[in-house]
């Protein structure tokens, strides 16, 4: 019995390695994902205002943010994937069981997260100091149809369920279709005040970056899953036709006293009493 047991987790491996292999459409051998920011969605959904973050929100616990009245700004984020294969991951208990990295149990979502799927900052450019959001992990599903994918109109909705330990889940990007993360949902924002431990951001003119499946340079030990043919030495976690086109930025001007109403596109919306989470 003892003997089978690495042979086992070898199978485990194997399996998880074919799991992140993109699904590829009739006889195209060439077909990969691609994932994009969409860039108008972060431009036109976003806002500077005072909110009182319940304990009891997973962000705050995740993020390690002090609780009460807090002056934040929230984004939305989505990444379609625009190129002509799926990207499918499946079930991430599949993943666990390998122990191949790429996913772990969020405890206060109850479900499986991707790990460094998407990075976001919000940089000074005068100083270029980088502030680091709430979020902490992604469950990739298809959420909404990107309608400006190039390809056909009527791809199907594959990916829907994040999974949970005993629960079967089947996270990915279909082709034409965007995971989108709103700005209510826990973990959507940068805290400006300090009140997350890093240093209080003044008012003036910022840059929010963000990053879809960014390069990473391998730790000792670590496996460089998908080398960039463009950047030696880099890696990324997820397959892709263009590495380039990973990140997309907008310019916004924090004001002094945002106040509960708030400055930005979603300025006047309702307080959020209940955070929802990305399932």
């Amino acid at each position: 019995m003892k003997k089978r047991i690495p042979v086992f987790l070898a199978i485990l491996c194997a399996i998880a390695a074919v799991l992140a292999v993109p699904k590829k459409s009739g006889g195209d051998t060439t077909a990969l994902p691609d994932l994009i920011v969409d860039q108008a969605a972060l431009r036109q959904h976003w806002i500077v205002r005072d909110e009182n973050l319940k304990a009891s929100f997973c962000s705050v616990q995740e993020g390690e943010v002090t609780p009460g009245l807090r002056t934040l700004l929230r984004f939305t984020v989505s990444t379609p994937n625009i190129g002509n294969a799926n990207l499918d991951l499946g079930d991430p208990n599949v993943h666990i069981a390998a122990n191949d990295g790429l996913y772990e149990f969020a405890t206060c979502h109850n479900h499986f997260h991707f790990r460094h799927y998407t990075l976001y900052e919000l940089i000074d450019p005068a100083t270029g100091h980088v502030w680091r959001a709430a979020k902490r992990g992604f469950c990739m599903i298809d959420v909404e149809k990107y309608q400006a994918y190039p390809g056909p109109a009527n791809n199907p909705r594959n990916f829907l369920s994040c999974g949970r330990p005993g629960v079967a889940g089947n996270q990915g990007i279909s082709a034409g279709w965007a995971d989108t993360y709103v700005w209510k949902l826990g973990g959507q924002y940068f805290v400006l005040d300090g009140g997350d431990g890093q240093p209080v951001v003044p008012p003036g003119d910022y840059v929010i970056r963000i990053t879809v499946n960014p390069a990473f340079v391998p730790g000792p030990g670590e496996p460089c899953r998908f080398a960039d043919p463009n950047h030696p030495g880099f890696c990324h976690q997820l397959p892709e036709s263009n590495y380039e086109n990973n990140t997309a930025e907008i310019t916004l001007t924090i004001p002094d006293h945002p106040g509960r109403q708030g400055v930005g596109p979603l300025k006047n919306e309702p307080d959020i009493t209940e955070e929802p989470i990305d399932e």
